[in-house]
């Protein structure tokens, strides 16, 4: 009988005070990266506005992405070996209340960056997309064994950025990948108990 075994991170595991940290400055580092880039380009950053029905649209996404990733975890273990070791680190040393960071961070960084500032930067088109979207894959990169998990940010990248294109509102990615990360992040830390 062969035992399985768990896979050790490759990054040392981190304090809780140190993950709210890694966040918050990798937020920064994001915005800033963004703030240049629309600085010194010539385009305009992608239109976001509060509508309500894009708002719904959003938390609809989130709820569809939410449960795709459930389904992609329950049914690929090689997604599911990569992301139980990138969340393991990731989520571990949060405590409950943490989860409302880890959504909002990331979800407003990323979101600026990728479908806020690329997306224009590069076209607005397929090409665009693609390419912020594999970028936005690499983000998620945390070990040499985690490319499961960076095809898997991918593809949600690619979701939310012909979302963007087709709901012309930067709202409507932002809320999913707020919502996807707050959902996603909770259901694993209870099942971690």
């Amino acid at each position: 009988m062969v035992e399985q075994q768990k896979q050790e991170p490759e990054i040392p595991y981190l304090t809780r005070t140190q993950v709210l940290v890694a966040m918050g400055v990798t937020a920064i580092i994001l915005w800033i990266v963004a703030k240049l880039w629309l600085n010194f380009g010539d385009f305009s950053l992608f239109s976001w506005r509060w509508k309500a029905k894009d708002l719904l649209l959003g938390v609809g996404l989130g709820l569809f992405i939410t449960a795709l990733s459930g389904l992609a975890y329950r049914f690929s273990f090689p997604y599911r070996k990569s992301a139980d070791y990138y969340l393991e680190v990731v989520l571990s040393p949060l405590a409950m209340p943490d989860l409302i960071w880890l959504g909002l961070l990331p979800g407003l960084s990323e979101e600026l960056l990728f479908r806020g500032v690329m997306l224009p930067a590069l076209g607005m088109d397929h090409v665009a997309v693609i390419v912020s979207s594999l970028c936005f894959g690499i983000l998620h990169l945390s070990g040499s064994e985690q490319w499961p998990y960076v095809i898997w940010a991918t593809i949600i990248g690619m979701i939310l950025g012909y979302s963007a294109l087709l709901s012309g509102n930067l709202l409507v990615p932002i809320v999913a990948h707020i919502l996807t990360n707050l959902i996603s992040s909770y259901f694993w830390k209870m099942q971690r108990g």
